[in-house]
């Protein structure tokens, strides 16, 4: 398909291909969440795990290719939450992962999505750093080590892992609330002074009246009479 035929939406658009995939992620997610209860640490808990985790970095390439939207960009990181945190509490109700971690990340990601909510509404938009980014790479390494079998007993390490992606969850915040206070402090850019108006149309010279009649010709006055001799 070429660039022309390629369908394009605008910031305001809401039906999307990238934004029916996010919400495919959001339903999915008590899905995955049902498995981890009923099933535990399994194959199919995991292939069901890693296909919905996927489809975070496919409708991400939707909207670059398509345009990104603010109904996306809202919708993108509430099924990130709902996925990870689901998991996590999960877990933690069967005892696989201590409550303090959990509520610990529980509590920086519905704060910062606030946060980010609000400095939004104000016109300051606070990008996602690469901590960021890696925090949520070892949130859901945290959550893999509790649902492959294989790594299922091995309470050291799911310790480890969850206490690392404590750590990243909390650094980043601290980040994003530092990115915010620069943007916030930092000044507005002057803008551009106005353009001088226009000079004023010169007058229109006064149109020429009626050309004046020509002035008879002026007669020779009589001559005078002789005086009496």
């Amino acid at each position: 398909m070429t660039d022309a035929a390629r369908p394009s939406y605008g910031p305001s658009a809401l039906v999307t291909p990238a934004n029916a995939l996010t919400a495919a992620r959001l339903l999915a997610a008590p899905v995955f969440v049902g498995l981890i209860v009923s099933e535990g640490a399994s194959w199919v808990t995991v292939a069901v795990g890693v296909a919905v985790a996927s489809s975070d970095g496919v409708d991400g390439w939707l909207a670059r290719r398509h345009g990104t939207t603010r109904s996306g960009a809202f919708l993108d990181p509430l099924a990130d939450k709902f996925l990870v945190l689901g998991a996590f509490f999960a877990l933690a109700v069967q005892g696989r992962l201590p409550w303090l971690p959990v509520w610990l990340i529980t509590a920086r990601e519905v704060g910062m999505s606030g946060y980010r909510s609000w400095a939004g509404r104000r016109g300051v938009s606070i990008p996602a750093r690469r901590l960021a980014k890696l925090k949520t790479i070892v949130q859901d390494v945290a959550i893999a080590t509790c649902l492959v079998p294989p790594l299922a007993g091995q309470q050291s390490l799911q310790l480890g892992t969850v206490w690392a992606a404590t750590v990243l969850t909390i650094a980043s915040g601290a980040q994003y609330v530092w990115d915010g206070r620069k943007a916030f402090s930092e000044p507005a850019a002057p803008s551009a002074a106005p353009a001088p108006p226009a000079p004023a149309p010169p007058a229109p010279a006064p149109s020429p009246g009626p050309a004046a009649p020509p002035s008879p010709p002026s007669l020779p006055s009589p001559p005078a009479p002789a005086p009496p001799g």
